[in-house]
Parts: structure tokens; C-alpha cells; sequence
């Protein structure tokens, strides 16, 4: 049996990592153990594109080419090490996929989302997560949180590029309910992992049978 695709997404300051952490220690204590791993990134060649993309000295790169960097690196992480582990059964966790894509090339950067969307056919047209925990707050609270970090190359744009990646991120979520669940990033930590337990739970419940 095929193991079960997991991602996480959100928005800069979510707290993405401590909730992918949450999620991989809630399998573990079903006795699931699970692939971890993040795009960009995954693999050797995605890790130089995202220090690339994050860090480089790139002057003017455009939407269209960040877009094709992303499919790229993510076209060989399906390859190395997404689809064989999910053929093997195992369980994979991975922090950003092509919803991200979507929300940062075409929400924030306005790169054509119908292009953008016939990329991700032609990439893994076979293969969507099975669930994707939307982590969501408003702009101001994520980028309160990251003010003292030094800022990559995402991190440095300004608030309307936040909020259209936002926009995007809840537009894809009200058209796919069944897979993208919205959660709330702003109470405390403890009330975060409660909800996040309780999509869990469901999940586990219906993709176990």
C-alpha cells in the first residue's frame, strides 16, 4: 500500500517547522514513521537552487524563471526521494510542495497561475498530497515574528507581496476543502497542536482503512 503524502504550508512566521515537528512525532506515536523533508530542498540539487534562491547574489530574477527553478528542484525530489518512499509505503512529510508555488510565484510574484498549474501537470500530474495543513495568520503577526532573523530572499519583500501570497494560499483551500485544512496560526502553541491533532486524528481514521 502506498504510504500517505503529508505537506505543510503557510505563510513566513507561521511556525511551520515546530508544527511539521508535531506532525512527525504525532505519527511516530502511532507507529508510523515518516520521511521528512522540505522544498526547496530534499535533495542535493534542490538544496543548492533554494541557497541559490534564498541567498544569492541573482539581481532580477524573474517569476517565470524562480517558477521554473522550483518545478526543477521539485521535479527530481518526486524523483529521489518522494515517490520512492511513498511506493515503498512509507509515509512522507514534506514543509512546502506545489501549493507554494502557486501562493509565492503566482499570488506574490503574479507569475500566470493557469501556466503555473499546467507545470504541475506536466510534473506530477499523478500525484497530490493527501493532506495539506494550511498554517494561516494574519500578515502583520507572521512578520512580527521573523523581525529579528536576518531576511532571505522572500523575507525581504513587503506586506502587499505577503498578503497576495496569503490571498492565494486561502484561495486554493476554498477550492480544495477536502485536502487543504485552514488552520489557525495565532493562539498559543498548545491550542495549534490540538487542532492540528484533531485533522490528524481524521485523517488517520479514513486513510488507515
Amino acid at each position: 500500500m502506498r504510504g500517505a503524502f503529508i505537506t505543510l504550508e503557510g505563510t513566513e512566521g507561521v511556525g511551520k517547522t515546530t508544527c511539521l515537528e508535531f506532525v512527525r512525532d504525532t505519527l511516530a506515536a502511532a507507529d508510523i514513521p515518516a520521511v521528512v523533508t522540505r522544498e526547496p530542498g530534499g535533495t542535493a540539487l534542490g538544496e543548492i537552487i533554494r541557497d541559490w534562491i534564498l541567498k544569492g547574489n541573482h539581481g532580477r530574477l524573474s517569476a517565470e524563471t524562480e517558477t521554473l527553478l522550483m518545478f526543477a528542484a521539485r521535479a527530481f525530489h518526486l524523483d529521489e526521494v518522494i515517490r520512492p518512499a511513498l511506493d515503498a509505503g512509507h509515509w512522507v512529510i514534506c514543509d512546502r510542495f506545489s501549493d507554494a508555488t502557486v501562493a509565492y510565484q503566482g499570488g506574490g510574484r503574479r507569475a500566470d497561475k493557469g501556466w503555473i498549474q499546467s507545470l504541475r501537470a506536466a510534473v506530477h500530474a499523478d500525484l497530490e498530497p493527501d493532506l495539506t495543513l494550511l498554517l494561516d495568520a494574519p500578515v502583520e503577526v507572521g512578520l512580527n515574528r521573523i523581525r529579528t532573523r536576518e531576511p532571505d530572499h522572500f523575507e525581504r519583500e513587503n506586506r502587499d507581496f505577503f498578503a497576495r501570497v496569503r490571498a492565494a494560499y486561502l484561495e486554493l483551500a476554498r477550492d480544495e476543502p477536502h485536502r487543504i485544512k485552514v488552520i489557525d496560526a495565532t493562539p498559543s502553541l498548545p491550542e495549534i497542536e490540538s487542532r492540528i491533532s484533531g485533522h490528524m486524528a481524521a485523517f488517520l481514521g479514513v486513510f488507515s482503512r
